[in-house]
């Protein structure tokens, strides 16, 4: 994986001024690579068979089963860390900076892929030449700083107000200031401009990664526009969260773990918990399932195909959505709006 580099070389946009305060704008199959089609595994109906995780003890309440969060016997009750501000005005993305601070000198690309999984939700921050507020309120564009890595241009972005000053310090530069963007606006910028990729938080090293072009032109087609399931488990775990969590899972399609046994039967992972309830794993994009480094391939379902499997196995306890965290138990109770409209889609 020689695409990934750790610290860009050279600035074009030598330095950040200090940051201002955001604008309020808005186990037999190998691993696919993310967002490529998964050719060994086709099309599957879920209500088939299931397996446990390989490898690993198949039941929840296990830290490899569930790393980020206890198991509880309800969602709701799972306690959420408040969101972190370390800089006033510039609340942190904490998913993706805690995912780049775990990031040993030498990252593999499984560690890689777990900074892209991180990225895919809320905000980053880019450097500005000029101010950025007045930019914005004259509807000029916005102008991304880069970096030039062997001739190639890698736009820069910051996954907190923290790694902007850090920029600060790196080059003293006090003619830029800072701006909120929505990370997929930023994703498509960089596919669409002439970019290497993407460089996060690149005067923090070793907390610092690059993400290439290859791999964001395969992470992209399979992004959800609105972010919903993986938006719904951020935050407190109240009633509401799983009532939103539901919500996307009715409009939203999600992956399964699949894989074919000796038989050549399809079947799809699940866990068990201890005290031998059946829960289905599922993922809200392909690199959820990939970081896990099981050697499944990833299966795309519609909300109407994950409403019949469940309707149609009764021993199914309920999900859990995005194993390897930020992630959410859902009990048959708290789908049955999902549930009823494998009813109504059969109608």
């Amino acid at each position: 994986m020689a695409l990934f580099s750790r610290r860009p070389k050279k600035t074009d946009d030598p330095a950040v001024a200090e940051p201002q305060a955001e604008p309020a704008t808005d186990d037999t199959a190998p691993a696919a690579e993310p967002g490529q089609a998964d050719a060994a595994v086709p099309e599957v109906s879920i209500s088939l068979t299931t397996y446990g995780a390989p490898g690993k003890p198949a039941t929840l309440d296990t830290a490899e089963a569930a790393p980020q969060e206890p198991a509880t016997p309800q969602a709701a009750t799972a306690p959420a860390r408040p969101a972190r501000k370390r800089v006033a005005g510039l609340p942190d993305n904490d998913l993706l900076a805690d995912a780049l601070a775990a990031l040993p000198p030498q990252p593999s690309p499984t560690e890689i892929l777990n900074v892209a999984r991180q990225l895919l939700q809320g905000r980053v921050f880019i450097r500005v030449r000029g101010d950025a507020r007045e930019l914005l309120s004259s509807g000029q564009s916005i102008p991304m700083a880069v970096a030039t890595i062997n001739d190639k241009k890698y736009v820069l972005a910051f996954s907190s107000g923290e790694a902007l000053q850090a920029a600060v310090r790196s080059d003293g530069d006090t003619t830029t200031s800072a701006v909120g963007v929505p990370v997929l606006q930023v994703l498509r910028r960089v596919v669409e401009g002439d970019f290497g990729g993407l460089a996060l938080d690149h005067a923090s090293g070793p907390a610092a990664a690059i993400l290439p072009r290859a791999l964001l032109e395969k992470v992209l087609p399979e992004v959800d526009e609105q972010q919903a399931v993986k938006s719904a488990l951020i935050g407190e775990r109240t009633p509401e969260a799983v009532a939103r969590l539901v919500e996307a899972l009715r409009t939203t399609p999600v992956w399964v773990a699949a894989r074919r046994n000796d038989d050549g039967q399809v079947g799809v992972s699940e866990v068990r918990t201890q005290a031998g309830e059946r829960m289905l794993e599922v993922f809200s994009h392909p690199l959820e399932l990939h970081v896990l480094g099981r050697g499944d391939q990833s299966v795309r379902i519609n909300p109407d195909q994950l409403a019949r499997a469940l309707a149609a196995d009764e021993g199914l306890h309920g999900l859990i959505v995005n194993p390897h965290g930020p992630w959410m138990r859902l009990s048959r109770e708290d789908l049955a709006p999902l549930i009823a409209d494998a009813a109504t889609s059969a109608e």
